[in-house]
């Protein structure tokens, strides 16, 4: 069958957007559209060999790339991924200038990939942008810039305007952000000229974020693209995405969410992580997590992920462990390689290759295995998390509700304590507590100035508790997983359909 046009798919580094990307891959080549996933040579090994053989409409264009992997921590001045878009950028420039046929239809781009826009532009690509997050975070980010929550006072609460009165702002709002993991310029790469002209926005820390009460970064990423696609659907954030295409005044799509098909063709059973993602390096295989969760009661196991890219600081880890230690709760904890260091991981842009496995090492707590026993299984690197979420043994997931965990507990009805780091993360978890109504987020109280204080293993023992004992929120999440039990949203399917149609028109 001959393709209908072709379209490229520009992600950022990082399995947690590589993954979607590669999924939406898929989606739109059903649509007997080739799409053509631009990646830079060293991530290749983050795509299954078996990818490119799914459809003949599906391809891979891999930049070359020579750069060494960034240091842990970041440099005092710059963005420590200044020098991977600059060389990123060139090799896109040489890879369309190198390329013959036809244009394609348009680039979906990453919206941390915004800096690319205008190589695109200059090869007369049209471009539309894609959000891996939810549509909330977007949503909320923009409301307290429009509702100036700069001046909000402890205690004091700020409905936003077009927003669910359930995610009001907060005073405690304004203290969210990173510990120093990666951020992205605002700016194409090599552009210092005009970066932070009269120094930092309030609110953020050198290069980092934009405050809380300032214009988002997604409003500038986005601008000049002829479309929103959100991994996203209807059902669980109808109400954000007609709020984002107000705001912007361009088409928003929620197109999501994008996991894997056998996800979605495997309602009430097991999953298996290893039929669908690559298997990497851990100290349990899948088959020992597997036995392990057997012999556990239903609904008994909290299960412990703050992602690969982010987490605690070691000092919240050890009050992590603690908290363990001294409950009776049965668990699984997966630990990342360099757990509680602050800088970009080693292996964000990549699996890494060394000898040294000292620069590998981040938090670990020692002796807690032993203490334990078999209550609990502490899993060093890759776990197979859709395996642990779809075992009727697991009860709750402590998380730090990334948007692909998030909606991967969503799936399968497992309630979520938050534990947010930074960037979409808090308003995920506020989505999840006071909008969806599927979980709580860890409270960590305040101190004499109304700040938050750091999350001590008192507040991690109370949101366990709760979390495993409230039958209402165990209820709700059971409900809402049955929306996903029909397969891929419909909404979704329809919503990249209505793109697929508009961006064809957009170049006939």
């Amino acid at each position: 069958m001959e393709a209908t046009g072709e379209i490229f798919v520009l992600p950022f580094f990082g399995q947690g957007h590589l993954n979607p990307s590669m999924e939406l891959c898929r989606n739109i080549s059903s649509h007997n559209f080739n799409v053509t996933l631009i990646i830079p040579s060293h991530l290749s090994s983050s795509i299954p060999a078996t990818f490119s053989d799914e459809s003949p409409f599906i391809h891979v264009a891999e930049i070359p790339f020579a750069g060494s992997q960034p240091e842990t921590e970041a440099p005092a001045r710059g963005n420590p991924l200044d020098q991977q878009n600059k060389q990123m950028g060139e090799g896109i420039k040489s890879f369309l200038s190198n390329r013959s046929g036809t244009r394609p239809t348009c680039v979906v781009i990453d919206v941390m990939m915004s800096w690319s826009k205008e190589i695109f532009v200059d090869h007369r690509i049209p471009v539309a942008s894609f959000s891996t997050s939810g549509a909330a975070f977007s949503a909320m980010a923009y409301g307290r810039w429009k509702a100036k929550i700069g001046d909000l006072k402890p205690g004091e609460i700020r409905e936003l305007p077009g927003l669910p009165k359930e995610m009001a702002a907060t005073y405690s709002d304004l203290f969210k952000g990173p510990r120093g993991r990666p951020q992205r310029p605002n700016r194409p790469a090599g552009d210092h000229a005009n970066r932070n002209r009269g120094g930092p926005p309030r609110g953020s820390r050198g290069g980092g974020p934009p405050g809380p009460d300032q214009k988002p970064r997604w409003v500038d990423e986005v601008d000049g693209a002829v479309a929103l696609l959100v991994n996203t659907c209807d059902k669980l954030e109808r109400l954000f995405i007609d709020y984002l295409a107000e705001q912007t005044k361009i088409p928003v799509w929620g197109i999501g969410p994008l996991l894997p098909e056998k996800f979605w063709k495997s309602a009430g059973s097991i999953l298996h992580d290893r039929e669908m993602r690559s298997n990497r390096k851990a100290n349990y295989t899948e088959d020992e997590v597997f036995q392990w969760l057997e012999s556990k009661p239903v609904g008994s196991v909290i299960y412990i992920s703050f992602g690969s890219e982010v987490g605690p600081s070691i000092d919240e880890y050890k009050e992590l462990a603690k908290a363990l230690e001294e409950s009776d709760q049965a668990f699984i904890w997966v630990i990342q390689p360099g757990s509680g260091k602050s800088g970009i991981p080693k292996s964000f842009l990549g699996p890494v290759q060394t000898d040294s496995e000292e620069e590998e090492e981040g938090y670990y707590p020692d002796g807690l295995d032993t203490i334990v026993g078999n209550r609990g299984m502490i899993i060093t690197g890759w776990a197979p998390q859709l395996l642990i979420l779809s075992h009727p043994s697991t009860g709750g997931f402590l998380s730090h509700c990334g948007w692909n965990s998030t909606v991967e507990a969503i799936g399968r009805g497992v309630p979520i304590l938050g534990w947010p780091i930074r960037g979409d993360q808090f308003d995920n978890a506020k989505l999840v507590a006071n909008h969806l109504k599927i979980g709580f987020v860890i409270t960590s109280g305040v101190g004499e100035d109304g700040r938050p204080r750091k999350v001590n293993k008192d507040d991690i023992a109370a949101g366990v508790e709760k979390l495993m004992t409230d039958e209402e929120v165990h209820e709700q999440a059971k409900k809402l997983s049955k929306e996903f039990e029909c397969g891929f949203p419909v909404s979704s399917v329809n919503a990249l359909g209505a793109f697929v149609e508009f961006i064809s028109q957009k170049v006939a």
